[in-house]
């Protein structure tokens, strides 16, 4: 047993546990890394593609909704500056979004509207009640979601192809009428997208230029953007997913060369559009950790991550939302991370936070424990609630405790 109060015996079970799914082809491969007190334990396992080279800890994946917490930090960072504001309406910077109307009934007609009773605001945008999100409906069931993909506005799997220029695409969002009024409910995703050309206008420069030199170098994290230069596409794991879910057959959901990720967007997505590696994340992860402190400086204020990783919504707010069957029994939602507000499994104490991306990533940190976890897979999950492999990662890890 190391310094991280782990089992060595226990810690081989997480290998055991994750080759499983390899080796019975649920996943190609997948990179897990688990960081307690600074003692680090990396598995690499399978293949980078259906048949294709080893994965390696290095490999890059596409980490979906994992761009959210980091999205929301980049919102902190300007809020500590006094860019942003938490309360404040976001029309001072984003015109586009004032005087908004509000659906009457969400499945009604989109010109069936009432004017929203107050602005959106920074903090509606970071806990994602700004009354505009993907509903959980089957795609284009109601009149707002046909509206919203004939815009190109990337509602659902990640396209970094599809959606326009930041400033085009903040307009096609402002022409439709939010579904509920600010405020009301959360609603998944759509904020971290507006907060990604809020923050862009904000800071007065591209928002990939400003994660980069104000989170990703700073941390480290230089393998994390939103594409692959070409002379490190080798490292990128092909794409894979289940179209339908009543097959266990994996497509190719994107290929690494020549694939949407091995060039830069039009638009940056702050919601799913990054890529990046284990040992990026767990950087990532150590700092929020570490109370926005990392080796070499501060990114954040105690009391900014603090405020971060708690609960922001009310008991109404959970129960007017939906993402997966009994999730708001037991979680909530802080600023970009889902935070954990009732134990009901061994593996997500109260204050544990952290989030999943849809391509196959998971990632948390448990403040209690002093842990951070990583898992990078390259097969999308097939509904909200994290598959088999992600389960028995978080189990893998808690079993080997022994302190």
């Amino acid at each position: 047993m190391g310094d991280g109060g782990f089992s060595a015996a226990r810690v081989r079970r997480l290998r055991g546990a994750l080759a499983g799914h390899v080796d019975s082809g649920a996943v190609p491969g997948l990179v897990a890394l688990i960081d307690r007190r600074g003692e680090v334990h990396a598995e690499a396992l399978g293949a980078r593609s259906q048949g294709g080279p080893p994965i390696g800890q290095d490999t890059i994946f596409r980490i979906a909704s994992l761009s959210k917490p980091i999205t929301a930090v980049a919102a902190l960072i300007l809020v500590e500056e006094c860019r942003l504001r938490l309360d404040e309406p976001v029309d001072r910077l984003l015109p586009e979004l004032a005087d908004r109307r509000v659906l009457r009934r969400p499945d009604g007609p989109v010109d069936d509207t009432v004017p929203a009773g107050r602005p959106i605001t920074v903090r509606d945008l970071l806990t994602f009640r700004m009354g505009f999100g993907i509903l959980m409906q089957p795609p284009g069931s109601w009149p707002i979601q046909r509206a919203a993909d004939e815009l190109a506005l990337g509602q659902g799997m990640p396209h970094p192809a599809l959606p326009p220029e930041p400033d085009e695409w903040i307009r096609r969002l402002g022409s439709l009428p939010l579904i509920h009024q600010p405020g009301e409910r959360w609603l998944y995703h759509t904020g971290s997208d507006v907060l990604g050309v809020l923050i862009a206008r904000a800071a007065g420069q591209p928002f990939e230029d400003f994660l980069r030199e104000r989170i990703f170098e700073p941390l480290g994290m230089a393998d994390t953007g939103f594409s692959v230069d070409e002379e490190q596409l080798h490292r990128l794991a092909t794409s894979y997913w289940t179209p339908d879910p009543a097959s266990d057959t994996l497509q190719v959901y994107d290929e690494a060369d020549g694939g949407e990720w091995s060039r830069p967007p039009a638009f940056p997505s702050g919601g799913g559009g990054l890529v990046s590696t284990a040992d990026d994340l767990l950087a990532f992860g150590r700092m929020l950790r570490g109370l926005g402190r990392y080796d070499g400086g501060r990114l954040l204020s105690r009391p900014t991550v603090e405020t971060m990783v708690t609960d922001q919504l009310t008991d109404g707010q959970k129960a007017l939302s939906v993402i997966s069957p009994g999730f708001f029994e037991s979680h909530g939602w802080g600023f970009g991370v889902a935070v954990t507000t009732r134990r009901t499994t061994p593996v997500e104490p109260v204050g544990c936070y952290g989030w999943d991306g849809g391509l196959g990533t998971t990632w948390r940190v448990d403040p209690r424990e002093e842990l951070v976890t990583v898992l990078l897979t390259q097969r999308a999950f097939t509904s909200p609630v994290p598959p088999p492999v992600c389960q028995d990662f978080w189990t893998a890890t808690y079993q080997a405790i022994d302190d």
